[in-house]
C-alpha cells in the first residue's frame, strides 16, 4: 500500500497539468497527434479515403503509444513519411523517439519531430526550446522535415486550458518565433478546425507562413481554419495498418522534398 501511495505521488509530481494527470491512464505517453481530438470530434475513424485524383505521398505519424515500430513493413506498403513525437510540455520526452525518429530515416523514409503543446504548464518560448533541445532540430538533409507544434485539446482539464484566445494566439507566435531563431524554419502546426474555432476565435494569422496538418477521419478534408487556402497534411484516419495513424502530404514526393529542404 506504501509503494502504491509513493508511485501515485511520484506520478503527480512527474506529469503535466491538473490533478487528473496523475493517473497513468493519462500521462504523457497516452497523448498522441489526434489522440484528444478522436475523443472530442464526431467524425467516424476512417480507413483510406477514396483515391484522390491530385497527387499525394502516404505518411505516418507515431509517438511512445506504438512502441518500437516496424518501420520496413510501413516503408513495404508506400509510407514515404513519419512525424514522430518528441516532446510534451518541458517534462516528458518520448522514450520510443530513437527508434522511431532514427528507425524511419534509416529504412529511406523523410521524418520530422513534433511537440504535445501543454500552454499552461509553460512559456512557448521553454517549449520550443525543450523541443528543440530533445529531438525537435532541423537539418537541411533532405530528409529532415520542420518540426511541428500539436495544438489540441487539453489532455489535462480545461479545452482551451483556461487560456483566453488572445493568450493562447501570443503562446503559439513565442513558440514559433523560438523555433525558427533555433532553426531557420518555420514550423508546421497540427490542429482541427473545431478546436481553432473553439479556442483561438478562428484567428487566421498563421495561415501565410505555418503548414497546416489537420486530421480529420472521414471522406475528405473538409473546412480548414482560417488564414489557410489548403492543408500540407491531412491526418485520414486513427485506425490505420500497422501504427493507426495514416496522413497524407498535399502534392507530389519532389515537394515532400522541398517541404524537407527549406
Amino acid at each position: 500500500m506504501a509503494g502504491t501511495l509513493i508511485a501515485l505521488l511520484a506520478s503527480a509530481i512527474a506529469t503535466p497539468g491538473t490533478a487528473t494527470a496523475a493517473t497513468p491512464h493519462n500521462g504523457p505517453d497516452q497523448h498522441w497527434a489526434g489522440s484528444e481530438i478522436a475523443k472530442h470530434e464526431t467524425d467516424p475513424p476512417g480507413e483510406a479515403p477514396p483515391p484522390s485524383l491530385a497527387a499525394s505521398v502516404e505518411g505516418v505519424d507515431v509517438s511512445s503509444h506504438q512502441g518500437n515500430v516496424n518501420w520496413s513493413t510501413l516503408w513495404n506498403s508506400g509510407v514515404r513519411f513519419a512525424y514522430v513525437k518528441a516532446t510534451e510540455s518541458n517534462s516528458y520526452i518520448s522514450p520510443y523517439f530513437a527508434q522511431q525518429y532514427n528507425g524511419s530515416y534509416n529504412i529511406g523514409m523523410i521524418r520530422g519531430a513534433y511537440h504535445f503543446a501543454v500552454p499552461n504548464s509553460s512559456s512557448g518560448a521553454t517549449q520550443a526550446n525543450y523541443f528543440v533541445d530533445h529531438g525537435g532540430g532541423w537539418s537541411r538533409d533532405g530528409k529532415t522535415l520542420p518540426g511541428a507544434l500539436d495544438m489540441e485539446y487539453n489532455p489535462y482539464g480545461q479545452t482551451c486550458y483556461s487560456m483566453s484566445a488572445g493568450a493562447l494566439i501570443s503562446w503559439m507566435q513565442q513558440w514559433f518565433a523560438t523555433y525558427k531563431s533555433r532553426t531557420g524554419r518555420d514550423a508546421v502546426i497540427y490542429t482541427s478546425t473545431s478546436w481553432w474555432k473553439t479556442c483561438t476565435g478562428n484567428y487566421s494569422g498563421f495561415g501565410a507562413i505555418n503548414p497546416l496538418w489537420i486530421p480529420r477521419y472521414g471522406s475528405s478534408v473538409g473546412e480548414l481554419p482560417a488564414g489557410w487556402g489548403f492543408h500540407t497534411i491531412w491526418q485520414y484516419t486513427s485506425t490505420g495498418p500497422t501504427v493507426g495513424d495514416h496522413n497524407r502530404f498535399n502534392g507530389a514526393y519532389d515537394r515532400l522534398q522541398a517541404l524537407a529542404n527549406g
